[in-house]
C-alpha cells in the first residue's frame, strides 16, 4: 500500500492541535475508523504503547503501536509493534500566519497481499485517503466549534 499524506489548516496554535490530537481520549472523536482506542499514558513519549482497533472497508484490524518520536508540539510518530499491517503514522503541525497545518502520513509496509492485493491496494489506499480526508476536517471542526 502507497504512503497516505493529507493535511489540513487548522486556526489554532500549533501547540494546542499538538494536545488535543495526543490526548488519550482524543483519536475516537475524530478519526471515524478507529472503533476502540486505549493509550497507556495520559501524556504520551517515546515508548507509550497503544492499542485499538481500526476498520477499514468493513474489516477490523486490531493492533498495537508505540511511540518512537515525540517532539512535542511539532511531531509524535507512532510504529505498529502487534499487527497483521505494520504501519508507521505521523502527526505533525507547522505554524502557520494564522494556525496550523495539521499533517497525518501513513506508511504502510505490507499491503493485503497475494494476487488480490497488488489489485486491491490502490483502491484500498485511495478509500483510506478520502477517510483521512474527512477525519481531518471533523478535527478542525472539532477544534474551531467554540468560535462560533
Amino acid at each position: 500500500m502507497p504512503t497516505i499524506e493529507e493535511s489540513i489548516f487548522i486556526p489554532k496554535p500549533p501547540q494546542e492541535v499538538f494536545d488535543y490530537v495526543t490526548a488519550p481520549s482524543s483519536p475516537p472523536e475524530w478519526d471515524t475508523a478507529i472503533v476502540e482506542y486505549r493509550q497507556d499514558d495520559d501524556v504520551p513519549h517515546v515508548g507509550t504503547r497503544s492499542r485499538g482497533t481500526t476498520k477499514v472497508l468493513g474489516r477490523r484490524i486490531e493492533w498495537t503501536a508505540e511511540v518512537i518520536e515525540f517532539d512535542p508540539p511539532h511531531r509524535v510518530v507512532s510504529r505498529s509493534v502487534q499487527s497483521p499491517l505494520q504501519f508507521t503514522i505521523a502527526l505533525s503541525t507547522k505554524p502557520q500566519e494564522t494556525g496550523t497545518l495539521f499533517t497525518v502520513r501513513l506508511e504502510t509496509e505490507t499491503g493485503l497481499g497475494g494476487i488480490f492485493g497488488k489489485v486491491a491496494d490502490p483502491l484500498v489506499a485511495a478509500a483510506y485517503a478520502r477517510n483521512t480526508r474527512a477525519n481531518l476536517e471533523t478535527l478542525a471542526e472539532i477544534l474551531t466549534e467554540h468560535e462560533k
